[in-house]
């Protein structure tokens, strides 16, 4: 039968050797942040099918830009697209903090449900515009974004702390460069594609106008 262990085993297969997070992938049940009609397919390498056309991001993909991020364990962390929390319950056991906003508030909501049901206290889900931060804990030591836009929205890339990390795909949605920016005397500097990838479109203020 499938498991963490598979997934894990999957992840690692895929290139990726942070220990710190192939333990996070080990230690955290994707089963629980997945639909139930999905359930049989979480620990699959696949996206799933979410709400309003929304899917969860691939593992391997997931944990490739967490492990481009470095973390240590006592940063502050911004998450950019929160979907059903498996991320963010990734990225809580590997970070000191995390804040999470969410475009859909039926998505948030569930996300709130599975991360308490899983006893994660360090990460807090927020309904909003995910383009525009939350400056109001920033600065952030890194900040992952999971949809697509062809640059990094201003605001997101003005909450990066000094030397910080961001990982962004860059792109129109569908056909993007999944990129990792490092923070450099007060510019946002692109320093590696960590992969080509499809991502949905960031719907924002300071993304793409809503369809």
């Amino acid at each position: 039968m499938e498991s963490p262990e598979h997934l894990t085993a999957t992840i690692r297969a895929a290139g990726i050797r942070d220990r710190r997070v192939l333990e996070a992938f080990r230690a955290i049940p994707r089963k629980r942040f997945v639909p139930a009609e999905w359930a049989a397919r979480a620990y699959e390498d696949v996206p799933l099918p979410i709400p309003h056309g929304q899917v969860t991001t691939q593992p391997s993909l997931i944990a490739r830009m967490v492990e481009a991020l470095a973390l240590r364990g006592e940063e502050r962390l911004l998450e950019v697209g929160t979907g059903y929390g498996f991320q963010t319950a990734l990225l809580a056991t590997l970070a000191g903090e995390v804040w999470s906003i969410e475009r859909f508030s039926d998505v948030a909501q569930t996300a709130r449900e599975n991360l308490n049901r899983y006893g994660i206290e360090n990460a807090k889900v927020v309904t909003g515009d995910g383009s525009r931060g939350l400056p109001e804990h920033s600065p952030y030591d890194a900040i992952i974004v999971a949809a697509a836009f062809p640059e990094v929205p201003r605001p997101l890339a003005e909450q990066v702390a000094p030397g910080g990390r961001l990982v962004h795909p860059v792109g129109p949605g569908g056909q993007d460069e999944v990129t990792l920016f490092v923070e450099d005397g007060g510019h946002l500097v692109p320093s590696e594609i960590l992969t080509g990838a499809y991502f949905v479109r960031l719907v924002a203020e300071h993304g793409f106008a809503a369809s």
